[in-house]
C-alpha cells in the first residue's frame, strides 16, 4: 500500500481510475493544462494553420481532444500499439510524415513508441502539466500535439518517442522519405 496519495503512479487501479476519469470529463487538460500555460501558443506559426472550428470539422472528436487540447488517449487503446508491419505514420491533422516503422520497437507502455522521427517532422517543448514536467513532441508542420519523449528507450539514440495512436495515420506499405542521412541507422 503506498504510503501516502501522491505516491500512487500508472498501474494503480485508483490511479488510473482517477487519472482516466479527468481524461474523459477533460478535465486534466482543461484544468491542469490552463494552469501550465499549455496550448497553442498564438506566437508561434505553423505552415499549416486552421482555426479552432475548422479543425473541429475536420478531426475527429478523439483526435482533437489530443493534437488540438493536448489530451492523451487511454493506455492500449490505439491498434497502433501491435501494428508492426512496414510502413510511414504521418500527423492525422496535417498528413506529414512523421516516424518510420524502421524506428518502431514495443515499449510495453501501450502507446506506440519509436527510437527516433524522421528528420525535421517532429518540434519539442517542455510540458509542466500534471505538477510533472516532461518534454512534449508537437508535429513541425501543425503543431498537433503527439505525445512526450524520454530518455528511457533503446538504441541507438536512447530515447522513446510515446505517441498517442489517434495522433497518427498508418500508411502501409509507404518508404519514408530520404533523410538527408541524419537519421541514426538510415542512409540517404
Amino acid at each position: 500500500m503506498p504510503a501516502g496519495p501522491f505516491t500512487w503512479g500508472a498501474g494503480d487501479p485508483i490511479f488510473d481510475r482517477l487519472y482516466f476519469e479527468c481524461e474523459r470529463k477533460g478535465m486534466a487538460e482543461g484544468l491542469f493544462g490552463r494552469l501550465s500555460g499549455r496550448g497553442h501558443s498564438p506566437g508561434k506559426s505553423f505552415p499549416v494553420s486552421l482555426s479552432e472550428e475548422e479543425w473541429r470539422g475536420k478531426l475527429s472528436a478523439a483526435q482533437y481532444r489530443v493534437l488540438r487540447e493536448h489530451g492523451t488517449e487511454r493506455a492500449g487503446s490505439s491498434p497502433l500499439d501491435k501494428q508492426y508491419g512496414p510502413g510511414v505514420y504521418h500527423c492525422a491533422g496535417c498528413g506529414q510524415p512523421l516516424f518510420s516503422s524502421d524506428a518502431k520497437f514495443n515499449s510495453r507502455t501501450g502507446w506506440p513508441s519509436f527510437w527516433a522521427p524522421l528528420d525535421e517532422a517532429v518540434e519539442t517543448e517542455t510540458d509542466r502539466s500534471l505538477f510533472m514536467t516532461r518534454t512534449e513532441v508537437h508535429c513541425s508542420r501543425c503543431g498537433g500535439h503527439l505525445g512526450h519523449v524520454f530518455d528511457d528507450g533503446p538504441e541507438p539514440t536512447g530515447q522513446r518517442y510515446c505517441m498517442n495512436g489517434v495522433s497518427l495515420d498508418f500508411h502501409p506499405g509507404e518508404t519514408p522519405p530520404a533523410t538527408g542521412g541524419s537519421e541514426p541507422g538510415k542512409s540517404a
